[in-house]
């Protein structure tokens, strides 16, 4: 809180900078350029943990009819420019290469194709020419206004409402943003169950905890860790999420590890006789290893027919 105070004068100069570099789009003196199919955006107001990575994959999957394409930044690899992550089922890059995030979506999703890229419209034009995709998925794209969008998703977490801007605190954009989005969609109802009114489309994002997931990413039954404790770890935007829902779930932990976000674990060493919780996320950084865990999660909204009703629109 005292840090919190310290730094507000900067978020105070920080949000100035992100309301004029949002009116100079607004007043179309900065132009979006605009991909000849559909744009679908999933961002976020705060810096990580909104769940925006598990909902870009359910997405994928209520447009399953269609020929997808992910479209990511690729944060913290280790290649430029407009890659080829996976072609629809055939994955072409390591996680370094790609990005964790970008390559996690490519595992999940055989029937889609993932393509990185700092520049969106650069990244969209290289899948049009070698993927021949239907519908792009811009992830992380709220903030990211030099690509036009057709309907804009927008998560919100609960602690998004009361927190500041940054560096003070987690919010790239102030809460008045909201009005930018066509969709809301209320995170961690698992975990901290909150109301918000728009006046937007808005629906309660939920995860059910179905199975465990191996190194390889195959299922393993959830009974597996009865009577048994972890060591959990993870390297998200907010680890205390996670940490949360391990507590939500009842699962004995011995010890939790938090990494920063987008921890590589090329120092990590495991021991043999313990056995290890993480995310999927971290889960694709560590392959190999007998003993390391995901919690594998489905993810359910509210309304869905609704929601699947407001995107295909894009189509028509």
């Amino acid at each position: 809180m005292v840090r919190s105070k310290l730094l507000y004068p900067l978020s105070l100069l920080y949000k100035k900078f992100v309301n004029f570099r949002n009116s100079l789009y607004d007043k179309k003196i900065l132009k979006s350029r605009k991909l000849p199919i559909p744009v679908i955006s999933v961002g976020n107001l705060s810096v990580g943990g909104t769940g925006k990575t598990s909902f870009v994959i359910y997405l994928a999957n209520l447009l399953k009819d269609k020929r997808v394409c992910i479209l990511s930044r690729g944060y913290k690899r280790k290649t430029k420019g407009p890659q080829i992550v996976s072609e629809y089922g055939n994955i072409k890059l390591s996680w370094e290469e790609a990005g964790d995030e970008a390559y996690l979506v490519a595992k999940f999703l055989p029937f889609a194709s993932v393509v990185v890229s700092e520049d969106r419209y650069k990244g969209g034009i290289l899948a049009l020419e070698k993927l021949s995709p239907e519908v792009v998925i811009l992830d992380d794209g709220f903030q990211h206004r030099a690509l036009y969008r057709d309907i804009d998703i927008l998560m919100i977490k609960r602690e998004d409402l009361r927190d500041y801007l940054l560096p003070a605190g987690r919010l790239r954009e102030p809460l008045s943003s909201i009005n930018r989005a066509d969709v809301i969609i209320l995170t961690y109802q698992e975990v901290n169950p909150f109301d918000f009114y728009t006046g937007k489309p808005t629906f309660k994002m939920f995860r059910e905890f179905i199975s465990l997931l191996d190194s390889n990413l195959e299922e393993v039954p959830i009974d597996f860790l009865k009577d048994k404790e972890v060591i959990a770890f993870s390297g998200l935007g907010d680890n205390g999420q996670f940490r949360e829902v391990l507590r939500k779930l009842n699962i004995s932990v011995k010890e939790f590890l938090s990494y920063r976000d987008h921890y590589d674990y090329k120092d990590f060493e495991p021991e043999e006789d313990e056995t290890y919780l993480t995310t999927p996320k971290d889960l694709v950084k560590l392959e190999g290893y007998k003993n390391i865990f995901a919690l594998n999660f489905k993810v359910k909204v509210e309304r869905e027919e609704k929601l699947k009703k407001l995107i295909y629109r894009i189509f028509y």
